[in-house]
């Protein structure tokens, strides 16, 4: 069961359409964890729909048709093959991530950071925000930091506390420049999870003014 869930106007701006691809892959890969956001998107999208509905027609501009009939003429395109994905895979991620990860778990290049965690960067546009799975050990504290913008997580597996406050399998975690966290995995597992970032993590202290230059999305 999630405990920790978007914002009213994050899922508003989800079913409306209006999120970048990584912001709303990370919604989606929640509402498929969550019921109670999936029932909430389904309405959204409801209302919205409806709305369309009771709107006035408007005019086409001239030419529309013939630019319509025009795409009958081009190639099909062909649905690439769903991943191979192995059980454990298919268990731990979510359907949405499925053509995202593109392989198993244990196959992904996964690259060592710092020695605090691993990470695989997903392949999605260089212009949106960085989207990627992040793999911890068991008992990591991650370096205090804040945040020069935006960041969301969603637990897929394990779980960790920050600031006295737990996160498990499908809880959504929203960050901004406002915070300064330092999150600790719990120690019965590894921790798995999807973040979102649209700008470079602020780690403090010390070892930030090292750090920091160097760190980008």
């Amino acid at each position: 069961m999630t405990h920790h869930h978007p914002p009213a106007d994050v899922l508003f701006d989800y079913a409306a359409g209006t999120l970048s691809e990584g912001e709303a892959l990370a919604v989606a890969a929640h509402a498929s964890l969550c019921s109670r956001c999936a029932r909430e998107i389904a309405m959204l999208e409801a209302a919205g729909g409806s709305l369309v509905d009771v709107a006035e027609p408007m005019a086409i501009s001239h030419g529309a048709l013939d630019a319509v009939l025009a795409r009958l003429d081009e190639p099909i395109v062909i649905a690439p093959r769903q991943p191979e994905l192995d059980a454990e895979t298919r268990r731990v991620v979510p359907k949405p991530l499925h053509a995202y990860v593109g392989r198993s778990l244990k196959e992904l290049p996964w690259r060592t950071v710092g020695r605090m965690y691993e990470e695989v960067r997903l392949p999605l546009p260089a212009k949106g925000p960085k989207v990627s799975l992040m793999r911890l050990k068991p008992g990591t504290l991650v370096p205090r930091h804040g945040h020069r913008g935006q960041e969301w997580t969603v637990v897929l597996a394990g779980g960790y506390h920050d600031g006295g406050v737990s996160f498990t399998r499908g809880d959504f975690d929203a960050k901004d420049a406002s915070h300064r966290h330092q999150p600790r995995v719990d120690d019965d597992g590894e921790c798995l999870c999807l973040v979102v970032l649209d700008a470079p993590l602020k780690l403090t202290g010390t070892i930030g003014l090292f750090v920091n230059p160097f760190l980008r999305i």
